[in-house]
C-alpha cells in the first residue's frame, strides 16, 4: 500500500510492475480496497496512472497490477483504439488529475488485431461499428508488414507502438508534459498466459 502521493513517471510505473510481479507470481496484496480507502476517496480522487487498455476481460487493469480503489484512471477500447473520447479521457487524466504516467496497454492473441490481419487477407471488413475498430487498427497491421514483422505477436506490439506515438501525435496536453519530463507514456504487452506485463515502448523521464 502506497501512503505517500506518487508524482514521478518512474514511480509511477516502477510501482504497476511490482504490482504485475506479485499477480504473476500469485501474491497478490490487493492494497486499497478496504472500507477505509472507499471512504477517503469519496471527496476527491488522485491516481497516479492513466491505463489505456484493451477492452479484453482478460485485461482487468487493477488485478493484473494489483492496485487498488483510487490506483488507476482507466480507459478502454477494444484494440485499444484512439478516438475523441479516448483522447478526452487520457487528457482529463492528465491535465486535470495530474496522473504522472499513461500506459498503454495490449495484449498478445488481440481479436482486434487479429480481425485487421484477416480483413486484409481476405478483402472484407465486417458490419456495424465493429468496422470502425478494425479500420482504426489497420494502419499498425500495415505499418507492422512494411517493417517485415508477420506474426501476430510482433503486430501486436507495433500496434502498441503505433498507438503511443498516435496519442503524443494528437495530444498536444500529452505531448507538452512528456517534453517538459512531468509526464511518461509507456506502452505494454500483456502475456495472457503467465500475466506479465512487458515494456514495447516508452518516452518520457522514467530512470
Amino acid at each position: 500500500m502506497i501512503s505517500s502521493p506518487i508524482t514521478s513517471p518512474a514511480q509511477a510505473l516502477r510501482v504497476l510492475m511490482e504490482g504485475n510481479a506479485r499477480f504473476v507470481h500469485g501474491l497478490p496484496e490487493h492494497p486499497n480496497q478496504d472500507a477505509g480507502r472507499r471512504a477517503a476517496l469519496a471527496p476527491a480522487q488522485r491516481p497516479f496512472a492513466v491505463l489505456f487498455g484493451c477492452s479484453d476481460s482478460r485485461l482487468a487493469a487493477e488485478i493484473i497490477f494489483d492496485q487498488g480503489l483510487g490506483d488507476l484512471f482507466v480507459v478502454r477500447t477494444a484494440g485499444h483504439v484512439t478516438g475523441a473520447e479516448a483522447l478526452g479521457s487520457i487528457e482529463y487524466g492528465v491535465a486535470v488529475l495530474e496522473c504522472p504516467l499513461v500506459v498503454v496497454l495490449g495484449h498478445d492473441s488481440c481479436g482486434a488485431v487479429g480481425a485487421a490481419v484477416d480483413s486484409l487477407e481476405q478483402g472484407r471488413l465486417p458490419g456495424g461499428f465493429v468496422r470502425d475498430v478494425v479500420e482504426r487498427v489497420t494502419p499498425s497491421v500495415l505499418a507492422a508488414r512494411a517493417a517485415g514483422i508477420t506474426d501476430v505477436d510482433g503486430i501486436v506490439d507495433e500496434h502498441i507502438r503505433q498507438s503511443v506515438d498516435l496519442l503524443l501525435e494528437r495530444s498536444q496536453v500529452l505531448a507538452a508534459r512528456t517534453a517538459a519530463g512531468t509526464a511518461a507514456v509507456v506502452g505494454l504487452s500483456y502475456r495472457l498466459r503467465d500475466g506479465r506485463a512487458r515494456t514495447v515502448t516508452a518516452h518520457g523521464p522514467l530512470t
